[in-house]
């Protein structure tokens, strides 16, 4: 039963997740848009964080813990940003969220010492494939230079990805899913104040697209403590791959309603990388 609850939250996580990103690629100034959709659960939710702090006894490596959570969602926010400004959503948006499910069971196998099942080796087989791709061009582009920067910012943003969500969840063992989500709303929107401090530009995004960004402020961190929710009562290696089937729905959105190019091409690709999730979540990896 709490396994099924736990798939329920995730499952509307990754619906919630893939719709505010589709939101911050349509928005004209991207890093103002999500500094925008931060900040008002970064204003309600101090409160809770700051009495949270205050009452906690935190030993100086779980405050260095707390920081590196605040970092690492800084520097995703800011590489988050700049992929929208250079790629597709139905292009990054699967690389982004497919690579932390690549990277966590192989750095377990190499670093950790840890098994996998040959089930779970074939999941990983079919995301790189679903990668390789997503990442290639149309035969009438074959002349073209090829653009690797957005593929290498998407990669740097699944990087980030896997590092705060291994972090969040050692992190949840002394703040609740409330107090953690406000450290990771502070992160992100630290990262993209620069470009908000710009005359001009913040008025400029609220009156362009103030009929999505109260939306975005609901989704965006409601994303997230949805994760945050369901990792606290179940296993991060078998949710954190199931999150991913925001990539079906990030794609679906790119190509229905923005109407990105190379529809059936990187519909597929999705489906293999999809595929290769549900494997791995239910390869019985430890």
């Amino acid at each position: 039963m709490m396994f099924a609850v736990s798939f329920a939250l995730v499952l509307c996580s990754g619906l919630a997740h893939a719709v505010w990103n589709m939101f911050a690629k349509q928005s004209t100034d991207k890093p103002v848009f999500l500094w925008a959709i931060y900040m008002p659960a970064a204003i309600l939710l101090l409160p809770v964080l700051l009495n949270e702090l205050y009452a906690a006894d935190l030993t100086l490596t779980e405050w260095l813990t707390i920081g590196s959570s605040l970092v690492m969602q800084g520097v995703y926010s800011m590489l988050l940003a700049q992929t929208y400004k250079a790629g597709d959503l139905s292009q990054v948006y699967p690389i982004m969220r497919g690579t932390p499910t690549l990277l966590a069971p192989a750095a377990g196998v190499l670093l950790l010492g840890e098994s996998m099942p040959a089930w779970g080796w074939l999941g990983i087989a079919c995301m790189l494939i679903g990668f390789v791709v997503m990442v290639g061009r149309k035969p009438g582009q074959m002349r073209d230079k090829p653009s690797i920067r957005p593929v290498l910012l998407a990669l740097g943003v699944g990087l980030c990805i896997t590092s705060y969500t291994l972090i969040d969840k050692v992190n949840l063992q002394y703040l609740s899913p409330l107090a953690l989500l406000e450290v990771t709303n502070i992160g992100f929107v630290l990262g993209l104040t620069p470009a908000v401090f710009r005359p001009g530009r913040l008025m400029g995004v609220i009156r362009k697209h103030m009929n999505i960004i109260w939306i975005g402020a609901i989704l965006s961190p409601g994303s997230y403590l949805l994760f945050l929710f369901a990792a606290r009562s179940a296993n991060v290696s078998a949710i954190a791959p199931m999150r991913e089937v925001g990539i079906v729905f990030g794609t679906l959105l790119g190509l229905l309603v923005l109407k990105e190019a190379q529809g059936v091409r990187r519909m597929t690709a999705s489906a293999v990388v999809v595929t290769g999730i549900i494997i791995i979540a239910f390869s019985g990896i430890k």
